[in-house]
């Protein structure tokens, strides 16, 4: 079971670079080339980030892509959903019909109950929190690389 597909990473991880350069134009390439992301698969997943107001694009030599939102607006639990639906951990289906228990199964029951934490957690989830965590990550370890050079 993946609760994040590689559409929703990508999306999350170029979402964080634009993030770090707010307001400002980042082309697809310098995005692909900082995380690693193949090209045209990054294209399509901008073109659905802007087709759901999350990022612009604009062309030409200033052009690339930007932020539309401040990052503290945009939920992960969104960026999930425009790439792979709601989270759901069981269809509670059985070759491809409604499970015939549904109704009374107590694991479901509980599977739902789960399902609701994570969506209140992926809800409460924001590219800026995770900007902000990426900051502490990144003078924690310049932290680390300034003690390994007094040594």
């Amino acid at each position: 079971m993946k609760v994040l597909t590689k559409n929703t990473d990508y999306a999350i991880r170029a979402l964080l670079v634009l993030g770090t350069h707010e307001g400002e134009y980042v082309s697809a390439r310098q995005i692909s080339q900082e995380q690693g992301i193949p090209y045209q698969f990054l294209r399509r997943i901008l073109q659905a980030l802007n087709k759901h107001g999350l990022t612009s694009s604009k062309e030409g030599v200033q052009g690339g892509v930007r932020l539309e939102r401040y990052p503290g607006t945009i939920k992960i639990r969104e960026v999930i959903e425009i790439f792979q639906g709601k989270v759901e951990l069981s269809e509670c289906m059985f070759r491809k019909q409604i499970c015939s228990n549904r109704a009374n199964c107590v694991l479901r029951h509980e599977i739902m109950r789960i399902e609701q934490v994570v969506n209140h957690e992926f809800e409460q989830l924001t590219i800026g929190k995770l900007l902000d965590d990426l900051k502490v990550l990144q003078n924690a370890d310049s932290g680390g690389e300034l003690r390994r050079k007094q040594r």
